[in-house]
């Protein structure tokens, strides 16, 4: 880089400092509450490992972490919230203490929506009572894909039914060399319907594979898993799982959150629509994104051999 367009970025970078843009992002950001302090769940577990990385951890280890209401409601709560949060860049969600990851869903919750419908004589009220459950635990789910922060997965031992669902809406999944997998809906008399069908196909590109899962409720491990590519890295302990990773997140978190966030948002978007969307979409994104301070910033760190500092987005 010459010294004519280095004093172009330098011109650019002061007169974006003298805006009010950065100025009232601080503001905001000075008025939130720091670190996981604000986040109160009784079914999660928040903690910050890190700068920016923020560790969810599932918290019901007295039922192998199943799906009951509470935590699914809470998940949403919580992804939502954290899309929000200028001090989360990257979010690391493992099975906390339990024995599993998690064991699907919370049967004696579902015995509690059948005595609602009990309740109900008309079979069209009933539907629409079920329509509303269905739709709430389908947007829990989709939580974790519309929230702009990278979401990894660390998956420990058993991944059933809505745990196999919820992983595919995160960004990165990790397991230890134990991990096994299940998309158990149809041992129970039903059609997954929070995701698995719409998203693995996607994740691992191989439909006959999938249908198989779906069709059979069949277990796979963590090797058939990776081959089929539903997994990026394995590891031999849940300790091992993870230190990898939080490493992840770090790394991620050190990045720019414009073109973290920014990137993210591209992939889900171009995931729906053809190339030529995908490419309009990030065009309407860069066009702003090349004139923020992070672009100028990385590319003067690069230059002078120093580790870029990146402002709260």
């Amino acid at each position: 880089m010459n010294r004519h367009t280095c004093n172009v970025l330098l011109s650019s970078l002061r007169m974006m400092a003298r805006s009010k843009v950065p100025m009232a992002r601080s503001l905001c950001a000075a008025a939130s509450q720091p670190g996981t302090a604000k986040y109160d769940f009784k079914t999660l577990k928040l903690s910050t490992p890190s700068e920016y990385v923020v560790h969810v951890e599932f918290n019901r280890p007295e039922r192998m972490n199943a799906f009951n209401r509470q935590l699914w409601t809470e998940i949403k709560d919580c992804f939502e919230r954290l899309h929000d949060d200028p001090d989360c860049r990257a979010v690391v969600l493992s099975g906390g203490s339990s024995k599993h990851f998690t064991a699907g869903i919370d049967l004696f919750d579902m015995m509690s929506l059948g005595q609602e419908l009990g309740a109900i004589e008309e079979v069209g009220r009933r539907g629409r009572l079920l329509e509303g459950t269905i739709s709430l635990y389908q947007d829990c789910i989709s939580a974790l894909e519309r929230c702009y922060k990278p979401v990894i997965v660390a998956v420990h031992s058993g991944c059933i039914g809505a745990g196999l669902n919820l992983i595919t809406a995160a960004d990165v999944r990790y397991c230890t060399r134990d991990a096994f997998f299940s998309l158990k809906e149809v041992d129970i008399g039903l059609a997954a319907d929070v995701g698995a069908l719409q998203r693995l196909p996607r994740v691992v590109g191989n439909q006959s594979w999938v249908r198989e899962l779906a069709f059979t409720a069949r277990r796979f491990a963590c090797e058939e898993a990776q081959a089929h590519g539903l997994v990026s890295r394995v590891f031999d302990t849940r300790e091992a799982l993870l230190e990898g990773a939080l490493k992840l997140a770090q790394e991620i978190a050190s990045k720019s959150p414009i073109a973290v966030q920014g990137t993210k948002k591209n992939i889900v978007y171009s995931g729906d629509h053809t190339v030529q969307e995908g490419l309009d979409h990030i065009r309407q994104i860069n066009m702003l994104n090349l004139q923020s301070e992070d672009f100028l910033n990385a590319i003067m760190a690069s230059q002078s051999k120093e580790t870029p500092v990146f402002a709260k987005l």
